[in-house]
């Protein structure tokens, strides 16, 4: 397996692979890895002939006070589970290769509404740092193929987008999420929590469950929904961000008349901020 550092050795062995008309796959990370990003390797590995894994904590799409600093590097230990996996290359730059210029002179790609809601509300400015470097890896690589999970419903949706809008030659596939044997979505930042806390982290999907079961029954009072699940979470300790049933699309606060919708939430339980999501569609008659 090839580790790369440098932005113009990966682009020599991109162009080597394209000469031999070989089919490139892409798995971006931010490194730290867990079974869930392993998932997405093996998900990619058969349908692409060279698989490049990138691990990248990337600054633009970090806030003020967020956790950049000190969010975990293990770049030998994940080299090791990559290797293992079979991947080809580890794309791993300096901040300083993949932005020259510095982050604050950067150009930058801007997604609009869609990464405004949620997480976008919160966390102001994350997904145009998201769709920025995404949109540098996909130049660098020139992947045919990459993998994001589902878990990040959001962050699958908007680069999505920046791919229809920017007419991107990459085919982006959708990785369902990958969950521990409670139910709770595998997660970088699950290291975060303290022992009881790991206990509770469960809540997040059993209420996103909750939800989606009194649709299913056919409630349609949908703000009153979400309340009702905001306060269940702060019953079980946690600080909710968001608790909203949008529709599936465009994220924007569902209706009655809607059925593809996605029910997402964010909240902190100690230090960690924990996402997850639920996608569901709802028949005409639900």
């Amino acid at each position: 397996m090839k580790r790369l550092r440098r932005t113009a050795d990966l682009q020599a062995q991109v162009a080597d692979w394209r000469r031999a008309g070989l089919r490139v796959g892409l798995v971006p990370t931010m490194g730290n890895l867990h079974e869930g990003h392993l998932a997405l390797v093996d998900h990619l590995a058969p349908r692409c002939d060279r698989l490049v894994t990138s691990i990248f904590v990337n600054p633009l799409q970090f806030g003020p006070g967020e956790d950049y600093e000190s969010y975990p590097r293990t770049f030998a230990e994940d080299c090791s589970k990559l290797e293992a996996r079979g991947v080809d290359a580890v794309f791993a730059p300096p901040v300083e290769d993949m932005y020259r210029g510095g982050t604050r002179q950067a150009t930058r790609v801007e997604v609009g509404a869609l990464g405004e809601r949620l997480c976008g509300a919160s966390r102001p400015g994350h997904f145009t740092g998201v769709a920025t470097v995404v949109v540098k890896l996909f130049n660098l690589v020139q992947p045919d193929v990459a993998v994001f999970g589902r878990k990040d419903y959001q962050q699958l949706r908007v680069i999505e987008q920046v791919v229809s809008d920017l007419n991107l030659p990459v085919e982006v596939l959708g990785m369902p999420t990958v969950r521990e044997a409670d139910g709770l979505a595998m997660s970088s930042r699950n290291g975060y929590l303290t022992q009881a806390e790991r206990h509770q982290a469960p809540a997040l999907q059993r209420t996103l469950q909750g939800m989606v079961k009194r649709l299913r029954a056919g409630d349609t009072d949908f703000r009153r929904l979400e309340a009702r699940g905001r306060a269940m979470l702060e019953e079980q300790g946690f600080r909710p961000d968001y608790l909203e049933i949008c529709r599936a699309d465009d994220l924007t606060p569902a209706g009655p008349g809607d059925h593809r919708l996605v029910l997402a939430g964010a909240a902190w339980l100690g230090r960690a901020r924990l996402i997850d999501n639920i996608e569901l569609e709802l028949n005409p008659t639900e």
